[in-house]
């Protein structure tokens, strides 16, 4: 397994990023820190100089395991489950135009928020629908780049659609594809999964993904999560992905990042 951490690509409000702003700034300390990546949190592909940011990673020896699309629902109001036609549209446009890009870097390009919520006189099996619909034609579009798509079990104080990794499974075996899988968060499991370890198991074959922060949403180690024995089952299900940090930069995102990278050591990372 290898060591990453969520990097934005621009400023963001999205809070759980240690890095974001100054990009090669950000990209040159998570490598002095010892990092094998940087996770791209990219709202818009448009919005980013595709070559810059490929020499950029490579100046510093950094894979990009994932992309994560959360600022579209966050600062744009996207989502796959919006009422307006539209809007739904735009979301799963903006989740093909990512294609070429993680295509470039061999990531995988993440779906958690933008899946949407059940919004207000919409019923949870419409909303469930046009989500599998809206992944279903995303993960079509990339398979013939040879491009996978995570979606991630979110809080249920977050979105009401997929809580759990059963219910992301759900997920999979309508959609059908091979190229769709799953990103399980700690922060999440601690508060849906019943047990953490069990649902790693059962999520394994599927498993695309992997991000880390302890119950409080803080870098490992502040929280209570034991993360040597779900490093110890990842490991036992033969998991030989990315371990990503996306926590809270708290109390401030270089020490998140500082300490996290110690404890990612001690787990033998």
């Amino acid at each position: 397994m290898k060591k990453a951490i969520v990097v934005s690509t621009h400023t963001a409000q999205f809070n759980a990023v240690a890095f974001k702003g100054n990009l090669e700034a950000n990209l040159a300390r998570v490598a002095s820190l010892g990092y094998d990546g940087a996770e791209l949190a990219i709202r818009d592909p448009r919005a980013v100089d595709a070559e810059a940011l490929v020499g950029l990673v490579r100046k510093y020896g950094l894979g990009v395991p994932a992309i994560g699309t959360g600022q579209a629902w966050g600062e744009e109001g996207l989502s796959f489950t919006d009422p307006d036609a539209g809007v739904r549209r735009a979301a799963v446009e903006r989740v093909k135009s990512h294609v070429p890009l993680a295509s470039r870097f061999g990531a995988v390009i993440i779906i958690g928020l933008l899946r949407g919520i059940v919004r207000p006189g919409v019923s949870r099996e419409q909303a469930w629908a046009w989500m599998v619909e809206a992944l279903r034609e995303c993960a079509e579009a990339a398979l013939s780049a040879n491009v996978r798509i995570a979606i991630e079990p979110i809080n249920r104080y977050e979105t009401t659609l997929v809580n759990t990794a059963a219910e992301g499974l759900a997920v999979l075996e309508q959609v059908g594809l091979p190229n769709l899988g799953l990103l399980l968060d700690t922060f999440h499991m601690n508060i849906e999964e019943p047990d953490i370890h069990e649902s790693i198991r059962a999520a394994a074959p599927r498993l695309f993904h992997f991000h880390v922060a302890d119950s409080n949403r803080w870098y490992p180690g502040a929280g209570h999560l034991d993360f040597p024995r779900i490093v110890a089952t990842l490991r036992e299900v033969g998991y030989d992905g990315y371990v990503s940090v996306e926590a809270m930069p708290m109390p401030d995102g270089d020490t998140c990042a500082v300490e996290s990278i110690k404890a990612m050591r001690a787990w033998g990372l």
